[in-house]
């Protein structure tokens, strides 16, 4: 089986197929020297505890029938240092996507793609969790006094809490020495975190709330009162709900510190954005955001964390020299996938599939309004993840989808179905997987790091991190993590 991505999707998968099928023999594909995806690289640098996960991403990678084969990205034919999807598939039973959501949802407004300082936070958290994708990113910290997040989800309070923290707390963290050299030159003073719905409708959780609040020497502006929903309403919604309202209301009355507190934050709500700004003076810069205000139906409609919003006719404007997008991420298909059968949604930016058994949806014609009739499975191929369900939910929910396509994958297999290269119903039984694979990757001048030298590489960081302080110091660059090999 070959499972493309080594995040945890792709781990936990494994996982679950090894455990309960032995005999299986994975090979783990990944673009990127190291492994461990967005546990590398997007879990908060400040919340250890999330990546203890890679603990057990370690003891998969132990099993004597697992290869994992990083720095082999995915490409076309034409391409030079990839490995095309095709040269893959003949020479395995199954494979499973696994490789996650590369991009970002766009606002579609007028001055996103046009202004310096306007910045996805996915690109912001890579470029200071050291993601060589994002190495080259200069968010332009130390020309900024006022940032706006756009979006209230746990990313959106990630990027608030690096912007407002203090520096020397930043230093205990594996947060790269780059970016500290840059987030100690920052003068951003006054960060807002706007979203387009209510309180009730934002997806941020208790943990990232509360720790954001809590932050030593910073000023929470408080909610308007007409935003928030009464106190004595509390008790009546579920758990999480019911103390992110707690948390609100008490930061909301509690004496905070003087609003000339060197930094300050807000959560701004019921605000759509429709156009970053810039100045005569400054035609390339941004200077602010345009929203326009929202309106939610009247109660309890309006507490229902599914609840539509309307356009109101006025609009307010936040002074910005940094903007970060957080409103979610979207998934591409693999190159080379559509020619070999494999379908992709991209209105919803995922693998149609069932259980995480990808199948090609059928539909009826024009006259009867494609409405969809049926499925097709694609035999021996599988999504996990992101890509299987969209980009929602943290690594516990992760684990149990990769479960359900790993449980999916033995199931299959214990009985009889087909899988991938199957001639006149039977199979063909001369799969050698990396082993036929090896050849061509090298002739393609691909050079593929195994889980032996990943090790050294992380060993290297570990050692660089010792002699700061810190747990580790990771290489922001694929050539720097090479050269450990060398």
């Amino acid at each position: 089986m070959a499972i493309i991505g080594a995040g945890p999707a792709g781990f936990y998968t494994a996982y679950r197929v090894l455990t309960k099928l032995p005999t299986a023999h994975i090979d783990m594909y990944e673009s990127l020297p190291v492994p461990y995806g967005l546990v590398r690289f997007g879990v908060a640098p400040d919340h250890p505890e999330v990546k203890n996960c890679q603990d057990k991403f370690a003891e998969v990678a132990s099993h004597p029938n697992f290869q994992y084969l990083g720095n082999i990205p995915i490409g076309l034919p034409e391409e030079k240092g990839v490995l095309p999807l095709a040269s893959i598939v003949p020479h395995y039973n199954a494979l499973v996507l696994s490789y996650g959501a590369s991009r970002d949802k766009k606002l579609n407004i007028p001055g996103e793609d046009t202004l310096r300082g306007v910045y996805s936070a996915r690109d912001f958290v890579g470029w200071y969790n050291g993601n060589p994708e994002n190495r080259g990113l200069d968010p332009g910290l130390e020309n900024a006094e006022e940032a706006v997040i756009i979006g209230q989800g746990n990313v959106a309070l990630d990027v608030a809490r690096m912007l407002l923290s203090r520096v020397d707390r930043l230093r205990e963290t594996d947060v790269t020495e780059y970016a500290l050299e840059k987030l100690a030159r920052s003068r951003v003073r006054r960060v807002r975190v706007v979203g387009r719905r209510g309180p009730m409708q934002a997806s941020f959780t208790i943990k990232e709330l509360r720790e954001l609040l809590t932050l030593p020497s910073v000023f929470f502006h408080p909610i308007p009162a007409t935003i928030l929903p009464p106190p004595f309403l509390t008790s009546t919604f579920p758990r999480s709900q019911k103390r992110i309202l707690e948390i609100l209301h008490r930061h909301n009355t509690l004496p905070s510190l003087p609003v000339p507190a060197k930094k300050s934050w807000s959560l701004n709500f019921l605000l759509a954005p429709t156009h970053f700004h810039s100045l005569p003076t400054s035609p390339t810069h941004l200077s602010s955001i345009q929203f326009q205000h929202t309106l939610l139906p009247s109660p309890p409609l309006a507490y229902s964390p599914s609840a539509p919003t309307t356009f109101a006719p006025s609009f307010t404007t936040f002074p910005a020299q940094l903007a970060f997008k957080s409103i979610g991420y979207l998934s591409l298909p693999l190159p080379g996938s559509l020619h070999l059968g494999i379908p992709f949604n991209p209105k919803l930016g995922l693998i149609p599939n069932e259980n995480g058994r990808v199948v090609i949806p059928q539909e009826t014609g024009p006259e009867e309004g494609f409405k969809e009739i049926g499925t097709i499975r694609v035999p021996g191929v599988y999504a996990a993840g992101w890509v299987k369900r969209g980009p929602t939910g943290v690594i516990t929910s992760t684990m149990f989808d990769a479960f359900e396509t790993g449980d999916a994958v033995v199931e299959d297999w214990v009985r009889g179905a087909e899988f991938m290269g199957y001639e006149d119903g039977r199979e063909e039984r001369d799969k050698r997987g990396w082993e036929a694979v090896e050849e061509e990757a090298r002739g393609r001048g691909v050079r593929k790091v195994g889980w032996e030298e990943w090790r050294r590489i992380e060993e290297a960081e570990r050692e660089r991190g010792r002699r700061r302080g810190k747990e580790r110091e990771k290489f922001g660059t694929v050539e720097e993590m090479l050269g450990v090999l060398e």
